[in-house]
């Protein structure tokens, strides 16, 4: 188990007992992207309990809160995403979702106790932050179109005080409780989706030849997809595309006219991400003209890759080396093919995305999971880290 940084660990294991509170409470009553009302009103009660300005927003369940500092220390904005998922909960916990059909199955409750957790020691314990840090509480991360990061920069959240730094956190069941990850650079993937109508000439499944049959162009399609990645993108450059959905035919003497294919493409650079959409277009129409069929694509962009500044993920992992001890701290060999929306943020100012360490090889559990449960203890961890990274941020390097 990780050794607790020794300027934070009273102030950390005093937090516990509210980052419970806190925790359970939004774990309770989880609420979909967008329709977090509830939970913003938890969290402006317990902004005003630690006296910590806020701002909120009309039709937008965001929060921004401020922790003052000198001027002329850099403006570091810690972020905790605010929304649950469509997931019927079967965890047994006393504090389980009394929502049917809704779950924090990815961790946001724990990221918001967190962030409140870090808040109250910055402002009650015995190390104020020496700079001004902003608190974003932030809806619609799982929401993956627009998302939630985009709506709260156009609100102003970067601006008075201008942020120098953001540094969010996600819990992770693959490293073990008590340490935290790290990524310099290319960290999580972009993510897009298609959704391609493939029209062929419906009839009778005993005479095919009389029209493009859209399963079999359908199927034709799937297996041709996949060399864009074997065959088209550099095999250095790490690519997914995945068809996710097949829906056509009603039954099994009958061809049908019209297919529906549903996927995701992940990436990690902007030119890639360019090159496989364009590939993807040429290479679907290709395959159905070659089989006398036509296609509808519609291809939709969400989340941009998640790139971790170099110089800022090096302060803040030194920080933590520094207070938690080398052998608490991960540096991750590779990046993750899943997709953020903390990259909204990074797009526009410096800063880095950690890792929290929640796996506890007795409980294992992965994210998105009706059984997903990360120990309490994690929350100590969690806000000791925040606190961390935005000090390092602010005092800069050791």
């Amino acid at each position: 188990m990780a050794r607790l940084p020794e300027a934070w660990t009273p102030d950390a294991r005093r937090a516990l007992p509210a980052m419970r509170t806190w925790r359970n409470a939004f774990h309770r009553e989880p609420e979909l992207s967008l329709e977090e009302n509830r939970t913003r009103d938890k969290v402006v009660a317990a902004l005003r309990e630690l006296g910590i300005s806020y701002r909120t927003f009309e039709g937008f369940p965001g929060v921004v809160g401020l922790i003052p500092g000198s001027s002329d220390r850099p403006v570091v904005a810690l972020r905790a995403d605010m929304d649950a998922l469509p997931v019927t909960e079967a965890t047994q916990l006393p504090f389980a979702s009394r929502f049917p059909g809704k779950m924090h199955a990815c961790g946001h409750d724990v990221h918001l106790a967190c962030l409140l957790g870090a808040a109250a020691m910055m402002t009650r314990g015995g190390r104020r932050p020496v700079g001004p840090v902003k608190l974003l509480f932030q809806p619609a991360e799982e929401e993956g179109n627009q998302g939630g990061a985009l709506p709260l920069i156009e609100r102003g959240c970067l601006k008075d005080p201008k942020v120098d730094f953001v540094v969010g956190q996600h819990v992770d069941p693959t490293i073990p409780l008590g340490k935290v990850g790290w990524k310099s650079g290319a960290s999580m993937a972009a993510a897009d989706f298609f959704h391609i109508t493939v029209l062929g000439q419906g009839g009778h499944a005993a005479t095919p030849h009389q029209g493009p049959d859209a399963i079999v162009v359908a199927s034709e399609i799937v297996n041709g997809l996949q060399a864009l990645v074997s065959r088209v993108r550099n095999p250095l450059d790490p690519v997914v595309v995945s068809v996710g959905s097949i829906h056509g035919g009603t039954r099994n003497n009958i061809l049908p006219s019209e297919v529906v294919l549903e996927g995701t493409v992940r990436t990690l650079r902007p030119e890639t991400r360019d090159m496989i959409d364009s590939a993807l277009h040429r290479r679907v129409k290709a395959i159905a003209a070659s089989l006398g069929a036509r296609v509808r694509i519609q291809y939709r962009r969400g989340y941009p890759p998640l790139f971790n500044e170099p110089a800022a993920t090096k302060i803040v992992a030194d920080a933590l080396r520094i207070e938690f001890g080398k052998s608490h701290c991960y540096e991750m060999e590779y990046p993750l093919m899943g997709a953020e929306d903390f990259a909204r943020y990074l797009e526009k100012v410096p800063g880095t995305f950690l890792r929290l360490g929640v796996g506890i090889p007795e409980q294992p559990a992965s994210l998105h999971s009706a059984t997903f449960a990360p120990d309490e203890r994690a929350l100590v961890y969690g806000a000791a880290i925040l606190a961390t990274a935005a000090d390092g941020l602010q005092r800069g390097p050791p």
